[in-house]
């Protein structure tokens, strides 16, 4: 579990240094905004979809992690290997960048008009795709099917797989036993749920339905408010951390952390 942790801190903290520094400065720009090469927002644009396609295939990954502990833990060590992990990192990384790859090359690959401004905090795929001059059905069906491949099917399989590890809870353990890995479950499932609800309300949807305007409101949430209530969700429902966190401030005892079990 804390290895996939650290892999979706990694992620969280490269996703927000590709987006957020430029979009502060586009605040203080003034009002037109400033000309940007389209090889630099193509870059943008692959390097956010590369950590956010890893992100979502990472959440399914986990949920993989937690059925297995937790519905088939004798097995779980030898199944669960180190060598697993990293190659189920590899494959949500290696998923990102090709989904990055293929998309960005297809959208940058129409030609766009002269003087269009991308009416956005960065260059998101639907922002800069309205921009187009030319036919872009075909580039806006091979993004409705990349959000139903990279948000709907994981989705569907981290419900699945949780409402699996449920029954298990319910059937089996006594009560604290229950109630750590409703801990553990309940905190990965809230993530999900924001990070494929956000998601999906901003991509699988067709371009003559949008406004940019709300979508820019609502970039702003999954940007900066979503990652902000990741370390919350995790690290303030796990007793070692609060058992830290009481010991610096002075409020617990020595080895209250250390005492501790993983919730």
């Amino acid at each position: 579990m804390y290895f996939f942790l650290g892999a979706l801190s990694a992620v969280e903290a490269a996703y927000s240094l590709v987006l957020t520094p430029r979009m502060l400065a586009g605040f203080l720009l003034p009002p037109g905004g400033q000309a940007v090469a389209p090889a630099t927002c193509a870059a943008q644009m692959g390097l956010f979809v590369a950590l956010g396609g890893a992100e979502c295939l990472l959440l399914a990954a986990m949920a993989l992690d937690r059925y297995l502990a937790i519905c088939r833990p004798l097995d779980y060590p030898r199944l669960m290997t180190a060598g697993l992990c990293w190659g189920l990192l590899a494959s949500c990384c290696a998923g990102g960048s090709v989904l990055a790859l293929g998309l960005t090359a297809a959208i940058f690959r129409l030609p766009f008009c002269r003087g269009g401004a991308v009416n956005h905090v960065f260059c998101d795929l639907p922002a800069v795709l309205v921009l187009a001059c030319g036919d872009r059905e075909r580039q806006e069906r091979v993004l409705l099917a990349a959000c139903l491949l990279l948000l709907v099917l994981p989705l569907a399989l981290i419900l699945l797989s949780y409402a699996r590890v449920l029954l298990v809870i319910l059937g089996a353990g006594g009560a604290a036993g229950r109630r750590r890995a409703f801990h553990t479950v309940g905190s990965h499932l809230t993530v999900a749920v924001l990070h494929y609800g956000c998601a999906t309300a901003m991509y699988a949807r067709p371009l003559r339905s949008r406004s940019l305007d709300e979508d820019k409101l609502v970039s702003l949430v999954y940007i900066n408010l979503t990652p902000l209530l990741y370390p919350a969700i995790y690290t303030l429902r796990n007793r070692d951390v609060r058992g830290a966190l009481l010991r610096v401030v002075g409020h617990g005892p020595p080895g209250a952390g250390r005492q501790a079990r993983v919730t």
